[in-house]
């Protein structure tokens, strides 16, 4: 890496991410179905109809796992908790075995000296409640507060940062509008319900750790530098309509209270009646931003209904999956999250990170430059005064990777899935040696 602790300021923190249906076994542990299972049981939906059922085994595997962690000179370690392994039915009775597994998970991160960085819902919604319209029913929110109250009266004494929900705009527009991810849904009126309710979910959750008398609480969004395709008037306000309802809606709707006026006017229709009521909750004061980024799109003009946009594929040299490697995107997206909405509040790098055609003995430099490239722009942002205040990798090891099942791989530990066996990658031991603290 060309990088060290020391060209940060003191107290920067480095961690690594994971989500619990990526890698715990979602088939152990008495925890119940959810609408991932089913819609990776649909034939055509997941590479190799893969699920999560046994993943990285990281429900037994878990201190082996930790252990890399901290060996790996990382402060922070940022995991999931599944609503399912908690609330198999999402609602009533606990699972013992899900709660105690949280513990003994939390436990053994601060045995580690690693600080518990706790994402509520990373995805896995409980069959049970996705029966009763999931994401489009507004009682979602009420739901999803009962389990932040179960789960964090538990743990939330041990955590030091908590988050209700990764990555909103995939839990909606790619889950509901796209139909990618489950439940596999291509359905405005959807897409507009589930977009707001996932941010009336997130103040609610807020609200409820308040209550429990929890600090350190933020926001996880993900982002995409959205540029147009080319210079005419079509194709710039197509990536500003791209820009609207990926980037900016979610920042806009907890941090201002208001939804883009460029989004509003395709979802505006299809909204819950009475939704400008809800920013009350919505905007429920958080103590940081946490942004997920990976790559950019160029956006042209499409003459279809609204968003009527289409991606063009770009020059620029591409990850595993297809993606585009653009740090000036990072650094876009810090400076002005920082400027336009946050202001003052800490701002977290929560996942960066990049597939690679990678194996166990094989070099990892495209990771290694990955990371170099967008932690240079991480320095940079600092030293012009944005207040970055940690950088976190997707992922500590190779998982699935949802509907690309487990042949998309994002780790710095190389995962077998045959015999489960862990290796760390060139990238593993570049980051480890650059995170060595001085003496």
């Amino acid at each position: 890496m060309n990088f060290t602790r020391d060209d940060f300021p003191k107290g920067f923190l480095f961690g690594a991410a994971t989500s619990s249906y990526q890698i715990e076994g979602h088939a152990q542990g008495g925890a119940g179905p959810t609408h991932w299972d089913t819609f990776a049981a649909t034939p055509g939906n997941v590479v190799r109809a893969e699920n999560g059922a046994l993943a990285c085994d990281h429900y037994h595997r878990y201190e082996g796992d930790l252990d890399l962690v901290r060996d790996a000179n990382l402060d922070v370690y940022r995991f999931s908790t599944s609503w399912a392994r908690v609330l198999p039915e999402g609602r009533g009775g606990p699972n013992p075995e899900g709660l105690d597994f949280y513990d003994r998970l939390v436990d053994a991160m601060l045995e580690r000296g690693l600080k518990p960085a706790a994402t509520l819902y990373h995805w896995e919604l409980p069959s049970a409640l996705a029966d009763l319209g999931g994401w489009r029913n507004r009682d979602i929110a009420g739901w999803f507060g009962d389990f932040t109250e179960v789960i964090m009266r538990r743990i939330g004494d041990r955590i030091w940062s908590a988050a209700p929900i990764n990555e909103p705009w995939c839990v909606s527009w790619l889950s509901h509008f796209l139909g990618h991810h489950a439940p596999g849904l291509r359905d405005i009126r959807g897409t507009a319900r589930a977009m707001h309710h996932v941010l009336l979910a997130h103040g609610t959750a807020i609200q409820v750790m308040r209550g429990l008398g929890m600090g350190n609480l933020g926001a996880v969004c993900n982002f995409e530098y959205a540029q147009a395709a080319d210079d005419s008037a079509e194709s710039r306000a197509a990536a500003a309509r791209y820009d609207a309802y990926y980037n900016r809606f979610f920042l806009s709707g907890i941090f201002q209270g208001r939804y883009p006026a460029e989004a509003l006017e395709g979802l505006e229709p299809h909204l819950p009646s009475g939704w400008q009521d809800d920013f009350a909750t919505i905007t429920a004061p958080v103590d940081w931003c946490g942004l997920n980024y990976y790559t950019r799109k160029l956006i042209a003009a499409g003459d279809w209904p609204w968003p009527a946009l289409r991606e063009v594929e770009g020059p620029l040299p591409k990850t595993e999956m297809g993606w585009e490697v653009y740090p000036d995107g990072l650094a876009h997206f810090l400076t002005t999250t920082a400027r336009e909405f946050t202001g003052a509040l800490p701002l977290y790098v929560t996942e960066n990170g990049m597939a690679g055609a990678d194996r166990p003995g094989q070099p990892d430099q495209p990771r290694i430059d990955y990371i170099n490239a967008h932690v240079d722009k991480v320095r940079q942002v600092i030293a012009d005064g944005v207040p970055v205040r940690g950088y976190f990798l997707w992922s500590l090891m190779d998982n699935y990777e949802w509907a690309l099942g487990y042949e998309k791989r994002f780790g710095l530990v190389h995962v077998d899935f045959d015999s489960l066996q862990r290796t760390p990658k060139a990238s593993y031991d570049a980051l480890k040696l650059a995170l060595t603290r001085s003496c």
